[in-house]
């Protein structure tokens, strides 16, 4: 035994030496090398001892940028290995964040306030590249234009219907409920399969009922919603689009919202977005719209524009206040203290257009800061706070800007264009759908485009679709109509109709309602079924020479829809939504018929039961009032009772 702990402590004597005979003999071969190389150059040598070992490592990859030879570039970098994470530079980040906030009085007392949050991004998903670093762009809504081969992508979420006589046209219209639009790339295959898809991940992004989105209520236009962007072609096999009309707008939905901001809501702007104030109004939407745009006039530059917006309108009653006077601590409960560090522009713009000589309300603080912009079709005035500049908050540092109203005169001019439906007819079985388009310009005539999608439920009657125009028929110039199939697909109808100066045009349809299978209805079908906006699509003449630069500074909410005429501008506008209620079997008959069975049962085989299982005794009478009598005497003698 001893002479074999011998033999083993000798082997492991032996394989130390080997082992520290080679680590010495690799050492002074690296040394050998690298006195080669100081040979070779001895004052690259002497310059790099006294750098740290990062910037000699940078140092090196110059130098091999800077050798023509390959072989020789090849020889130096064996010298000097480098980590590829040391060689890959930081890459440049060329993003920009601007917000803007947009405050316009109303004639009706109202306050309309719209946010503008836009992120522009120099990188182009549809080459193919992959990006895996994120600054100002969310990483979420990129991820998801990579993935899915995007082009354009637009979403709304809306609560309310926009009041088009009462408070105008809108800065970025909406219908209510939630709506989605989205043009894929042409190197799409499947996009019934992608656009599925996307809509589940959506769903999820926006905490929404988005996963809804199927066939049944998905169209493909074939005029309608043309890019906004940058379009290589407008082939419309790769463009969706989808509502969902009964879509309840709530916080789950506008926390993710802002989250999507650089700044989140701790900074700028989105401080003021308080969902208690945002969800006690008259009409609020959110959205965000992706699109390519042109970074100079010849577009040799293509960037990703991140566009999110948030309308809201306060009502005078509901407020509780009682008065004209507006803040923006009356409005959100809060004020603003700082802008958003990371944007590069920050302001609030005022509408004074109607108040040259503060003759309708006041203003307070003051601003000496003016400009003005081109705005659907109109120029207009507006009173701009710069965040950005620290003289704007005052020595209190917060900003709350006040709007005391001092008269209620003053008329707002018309829109020159806007819609209306409705539903006619009486019973359950066929009906009417009556729209109603109003060209209010008194001495010119325009085309629009009208794009109506209607559930299959409804079965339309094509050959009943009148177009009248001050009492005679207004043909239309263009027609697509895709019948519907029933629960595969919904109906879709587009025109192109002329509207005359000063005139009503209306379009009627009859249609047939089907009756669904009972799995088909709703929880409360008795509330109805609700039928998506119709889209109205429309070039208005202008007033003014529209800006067609689409390069040239100008405020965020007159960017949006590009701009390609002077005489006219683009709008679009969507009509009410539709309930309609369809034949609804009696749901309560099963509970009637679960009733009268246990009924019948409980009395019927219960009263049987009872009589058959129950056992019966002869009880004696009661004795009478003497006899008791007698017992208690008895019974207090010690004496047996009767």
């Amino acid at each position: 035994m001893a002479a074999y702990r011998c033999l083993r402590c000798a082997w492991l004597l032996l394989v130390f030496i080997s082992s520290w005979y080679v680590v010495v003999s690799s050492e002074e071969t690296t040394q050998g090398h690298d006195r080669v190389s100081v040979a070779d150059n001895p004052q690259t040598a002497a310059d790099t001892a006294k750098q740290p070992l990062e910037e000699r490592r940078w140092e090196a990859t110059q130098v091999d940028k800077a050798v023509p030879d390959d072989a020789a570039a090849a020889a130096h970098k064996q010298d000097f290995p480098v980590p590829d994470s040391v060689l890959t530079p930081t890459p440049q980040l060329n993003d920009e964040f601007k917000e803007e906030l947009v405050i316009r009085p109303l004639h009706s007392g109202d306050i309309y306030a719209s946010f503008q949050f836009r992120t522009v991004w120099e990188t182009d998903f549809t080459r193919g590249s992959k990006v895996s670093h994120y600054r100002l762009f969310p990483k979420s809504l990129g991820q998801v234009i990579s993935k899915f081969s995007v082009q354009e992508l637009h979403i709304s979420f809306t609560q309310g219907y926009w009041r088009t006589m009462q408070w105008g046209q809108p800065y970025h219209p909406s219908p209510p409920g939630a709506e989605l639009w989205v043009w894929f790339q042409d190197t799409v295959t499947d996009v019934d399969a992608t656009w599925k898809e996307l809509t589940n991940v959506l769903s999820g992004i926006f905490c929404a009922s988005l996963n809804f989105i199927d066939s049944t209520n998905t169209v493909q236009p074939s005029a309608s919603f043309k890019p906004l962007g940058i379009a290589n072609g407008t082939d419309h096999r790769f463009l969706r689009y989808a509502t969902l009309p009964r879509e309840i707008v709530c916080t789950e939905n506008l926390t993710p919202w802002k989250k999507l901001l650089p700044c989140g809501s701790k900074a700028g702007l989105a401080v003021l977005l308080k969902s208690e104030k945002l969800f006690h109004s008259s009409f609020h939407s959110q959205a965000v719209h992706i699109r390519p745009v042109c970074q100079d006039q010849q577009c040799k530059t293509m960037s990703l524009e991140l566009r999110q917006t948030l309308n809201v309108v306060f009502d005078l009653h509901t407020s509780g206040q009682g008065k004209r006077e507006w803040s923006l601590f009356k409005m959100f409960s809060r004020t603003l203290t700082e802008a958003c560090p990371l944007a590069a522009s920050s302001k609030i713009y005022i509408d004074i257009t109607d108040n040259p000589q503060e003759e309708q309300f006041e203003l307070s603080p003051a601003t000496p800061l003016l400009s003005q912009a081109v705005v659907l079709g109109d120029r207009r005035t507006f009173s701009v706070y710069d965040l950005t500049q620290q003289v704007t908050f005052g020595t209190v540092r917060s900003l709350n800007v006040l709007i005391r109203w001092k008269s209620t005169e003053g008329d707002m001019l018309r829109p020159l264009l806007h819609a209306e439906r409705y539903v006619a007819g009486y019973g359950l079985q066929t009906g009417e759908i009556h729209t109603l388009m109003y060209n209010n310009h008194p001495f010119r005539s325009f085309p629009v485009l009208l794009l109506d999608s209607v559930p299959w439920y409804l079965r339309l009657y094509i050959h009943t679709l009148t177009v009248t125009s001050k009492g005679k028929d207004n043909k239309p110039s263009y027609i697509h109509y895709e019948p519907s199939k029933d629960r595969v697909r919904p109906h879709l109808l587009e025109m192109l109709v002329q509207l005359p100066p000063h005139s009503v045009t209306e379009i009627t349809v009859q249609f047939e309602r089907a009756l669904l299978k009972w799995t088909e209805y709703t929880p409360d079908p008795n509330h109805g079924f609700y039928v998506g906006s119709s889209v109205i699509s429309a070039l208005v003449p202008s007033t003014v020479a529209m800006n067609t630069n689409i390069t040239e500074e100008q405020p965020l909410f007159s960017t949006f829809f590009p701009c390609k005429e002077e005489s006219s501008y683009f709008v679009r506008v969507y009509t009410e939504p539709l309930l309609v209620n369809l034949p609804t079997p009696d749901f309560s008959m099963p509970y009637n018929v679960i009733c009268l069975t246990c009924t019948v049962v409980a009395v019927g085989y219960g009263s049987l039961y009872n009589l058959l299982t129950r056992s019966f005794q002869i009880e004696e009478p009661n004795p009478g009032l003497a006899k008791r009598i007698a017992n208690i005497i008895r019974k207090m003698r010690g004496v047996p009772p009767l």
